[in-house]
């Protein structure tokens, strides 16, 4: 017989203890749930690794102290402060929730000031990854999840108030043995799962939030000033570079090419077979090579600041630093090459798929988006394109005509972007084409979904696209490359923290390579490796420091530079393996001083940066 039947041939009386019991059930259940969701708030570990159920066998004060304080107000101002507390706790919640999806991704927490604008970016990555609807749906499914947690965490509240309040002896008795209990826990000392009984996670949370809230305003005030000064800003045209002239100067970022794709047991097999390959060719075809590694401002995602920061020579390590330094005057790299008049400058920017204002800052000719790269294939994820086409359309549009001046060129590759799938597939030069040919090479590839949520999987494929991007790269230089080219290559920055490991450093490999001897005897007091794979123990710099050595090394004179055991960078100056949000110990500016001309005199701006627009396209990367 069905249990409604039943209950409804029951007498009246049962009926009534029927539904009493059940009542008590449910107040008791929604009692249980309320007091799981406050606890689960002020416990959630903001780290997904830390997420295990001793995490949570703890005492949080906050709820001592917020109960006692519930207990001491009457009816109106208890419900009052209790639905505040709930929406406090539901947007704690939310903040620990984008901390867990940075860690992850980038190996850092939200940053409350800075880091919206990622948010519109990561919906961007999504479409381009999983399709726009997958990301419709996870947009929504988002904002739901905001609001439901707001909700839930003030009724919660309001729930746990009113049942202490009618339980006034009880509730009171609990709180002072709880209170005793975390004092007692805190003067001992005792522990769970390595972490103190008597919790205060969530104040020391707090307290690091604002401390960081404050720090970011005081970096923007204090970076505006390092900005201003220059070491090269006054340098004539005619005494910059002239170590170089009438050669073809290639810069190209490699997307997340990192450390780890050099030394990971897993990884680096694969990748140092192709390099040490390329470097073989490389020799083959008359050209030498010479590798290092370079410490990037960013870690995961966030490529522009590495970009930024290797040409500016400044380190870039948040969005408000990027917009300072590129809505100023700064001398760029790339702008000191159209400084001396001697070189035409361009970019090829495959994942820009907007305006970018900020070719100004870099004093780029010409820039090449996804939008003019001729490219009529299909896209591969995240990237508009294969770097064999890139390069194909670099070939075409700028370096295989004739130019009454050398070219000086800004490579973005990105075949090597998560999430590694599909990838592409090296094919003959001359069957590029339009890029229709990649059709039924993405067809093939792998689904994205498959690969990033199998922990092994995606970074096996991740070393696969590196070496795609590598062997793009060699193999066009070895093709297309003369006497007068000169490749300068690097990673932007290590992949993501799922890849690399929440350990990881931040060291990306460098190399140089040219066909003209004297280029590379110009740094070879620099301590770097021969071939394009750096060893373990080569020199490690800071990637802001490069401008000014490279500049000096190729300037006025000989140059080659200082010496490996000058430039390797002290314990004390090395960057955190994590961002920490702080300026760096040793300004960019200051460091520029000791490599630079004397010649060279330092400026200060003559006006306030401007605001500029977030960067777009290549930059959409969470």
């Amino acid at each position: 017989m069905p249990p409604f039947t039943r209950f409804r041939q029951l007498p009246v009386r049962d009926k009534v203890n029927a539904r009493r019991v059940a009542a008590r059930a449910v107040a008791w259940g929604t009692t249980a749930v309320s007091a799981a969701l406050v606890l689960g708030a002020l416990l959630l570990p903001n780290r997904l690794a830390l997420i295990t159920p001793g995490a949570f066998a703890h005492i949080p004060v906050e709820a001592v102290v917020g109960a006692a304080v519930l207990l001491m107000l009457p009816r109106t101002p208890r419900r009052v402060a209790a639905v505040l507390a709930g929406v406090f706790l539901g947007l704690l919640t939310v903040l620990n929730l984008l901390d867990i999806g940075f860690n992850e991704f980038l190996g850092r927490g939200f940053n409350v000031v800075l880091d919206w604008i990622l948010l519109d970016d990561a919906q961007s990555y999504l479409e381009d990854s999983l399709g726009p609807t997958t990301a419709t749906a996870a947009a929504i499914g988002a904002g739901v999840l905001v609001l439901v947690l707001l909700a839930l965490m003030a009724l919660a509240c309001l729930r746990l108030g009113e049942v202490m309040a009618r339980n006034s002896a009880v509730a009171t008795r609990t709180v002072l043995v709880l209170g005793t209990a975390w004092v007692v826990c805190a003067t001992f000392g005792a522990q769970v799962a390595g972490l103190p009984v008597a919790s205060r996670s969530t104040t020391q949370r707090v307290e690091d939030r604002v401390e960081r809230v404050r720090a970011t305003l005081r970096d923007e005030r204090e970076f505006a000033k390092v900005a201003a000064v220059d070491t090269f800003g006054d340098t004539p045209g005619d005494r910059l570079l002239t170590g170089l002239r009438g050669k073809d100067v290639i810069f190209t970022f490699i997307e997340s090419y990192g450390r780890i794709a050099i030394e990971d047991p897993l990884i680096a097999p694969g990748v140092d077979a192709v390099l040490d390959e390329k470097t073989k060719e490389l020799r083959a075809a008359g050209y030498s090579a010479k590798s290092g590694w370079l410490t990037s401002a960013t870690y995961g995602g966030s490529s522009w600041l590495g970009h930024s920061t290797f040409l500016s020579g400044l380190w870039i390590d948040n969005q408000n630093r990027y917009r300072t330094v590129t809505a100023g005057d700064h001398l760029s790299l790339t702008r000191a090459f159209k400084r001396t008049g001697a070189w035409r400058t361009v970019g090829i920017m495959p994942g820009v798929t907007k305006s970018w204002p900020e070719a100004r800052f870099y004093g780029l000719d010409h820039v090449y988006d996804s939008r003019n790269l001729g490219y009529r294939g299909p896209k591969f994820s995240w990237s508009t394109m294969p770097d064999q086409y890139a390069l194909t359309a670099f070939e075409r549009l700028e370096h295989g005509r004739h130019h009454d001046k050398p070219l000086m060129s800004e490579i973005i590759l990105t075949s090597s972007h998560q999430p590694w799938a599909p990838i592409p597939r090296m094919i003959g030069w001359d069957e590029v084409g339009d890029g229709s040919v990649y059709d039924r090479i993405k067809k093939a590839g792998k689904d994205p979904k498959d690969v990033f949520t199998d922990s092994t999987q995606v970074r096996t494929e991740y070393g696969k696209s590196i070496q795609y991007s590598l062997t793009s790269l060699i193999d066009y230089v070895v093709k297309y490359g003369d006497k007068n080219t000169v490749l300068v290559f690097l990673g932007d920055h290590q992949p993501l923290a799922r890849v690399s490991g929440d350990h990881a450093s931040r060291d990306v490999p460098v190399a140089i390579v040219a066909h003209d001897p004297a280029v590379l005897k110009r740094i070879s007091g620099w301590g770097w490796q021969d071939g394009l794979r750096p060893r373990h123990d080569t020199p490690v710099w800071r990637m802001d420091t490069f401008r000014d050595r490279f500049l000096t090394a190729y300037g006025p004179g000989e140059g080659t530079g200082p010496s490996a055991a000058k430039t390797q960078a002290k314990p004390a100056e090395r960057c955190p393996t994590k961002p920490a949000g702080k300026t760096p110990p040793k300004p960019a500016a200051k460091t520029a001083a000791k490599t630079a001309p004397k010649s060279s005199p330092k400026r200060a701006a003559k006006t306030p940066a401007r605001p500029a627009p977030k960067p777009s396209g290549a930059v959409r990367q969470p």
